[in-house]
């Protein structure tokens, strides 16, 4: 082989070794960027993760502050019946056959007593008349447990268009239909005019249901 064969041989296997070499790298960096399952997907950011359920928020400042104002404390009183109740009757003047009557809260709750008892006189028919005028529902006497309110009751002077009676019985003004079970008391020898007969509103003391 002559000296210019030889050189051009050796030449071009030098050159085919350079390209080798030039290529294996460039291969592999394809490989790596076309290899792999989803080729030039984003990787999973942190908001991607799976996130813990927040705490509850708890309110600041006082509790309370900022909420609407407690309604009215007697929002829920309702109006005194016989079940809430005891009830007496005692004499106040035998002449015109005046009775103070008293009912006392016995439950756990406070209650109203609205307007004029319901007075009824033994077997006779009707009630008695109402004498003056009874607040109104919002002003009516709440009686707390334990507490009392009074009313008076007149059976009016002797004039011949009565009748006696030894008891009366009393249920409460509700301002509704509940069914009340009326309360008895014992009022010997009650002579009740047919004309004259009468019960003042409830009132907080004895004095004024006698007065009016």
């Amino acid at each position: 082989m002559s000296t210019v064969r030889r050189a051009a041989a050796v030449l071009a296997a030098v050159s085919a070794l350079a390209v080798l070499s030039a290529c294996g790298p460039a291969e592999d960096g394809a490989s790596a960027g076309s290899g792999g399952p989803a080729t030039g997907a984003a990787k999973p950011t942190q908001s991607a993760q799976p996130t813990k359920s927040a705490a509850p928020v708890k309110p600041s400042g006082s509790p309370g502050k900022g909420a609407t104002p407690s309604p009215d404390p007697d929002f829920d009183v309702f109006p005194c019946g016989t079940d809430d109740l005891t009830f007496t009757a005692s004499l106040a003047e035998p002449t015109t056959g005046s009775y103070l009557l008293k009912i006392t809260n016995k439950g756990t709750k406070a209650c109203r007593a609205l307007g004029h008892p319901v007075v009824t006189f033994g077997d006779l028919d009707g009630q008695a008349t109402e004498r003056g005028k009874a607040p109104g529902i919002e002003d009516a006497i709440r009686l707390a447990p334990g507490a009392s309110a009074y009313a008076g009751l007149m059976g009016g002077a002797h004039d011949g268009t009565g009748k006696t009676v030894h008891t009366i019985a009393m249920t409460m003004n509700t301002e509704s239909d509940l069914v009340q079970t009326p309360l008895k008391a014992s009022t010997p020898g009650l002579y009740v005019s047919s004309a004259k007969n009468s019960v003042t509103p409830w009132v907080d003391n004895a004095e004024d249901a006698l007065s009016l």
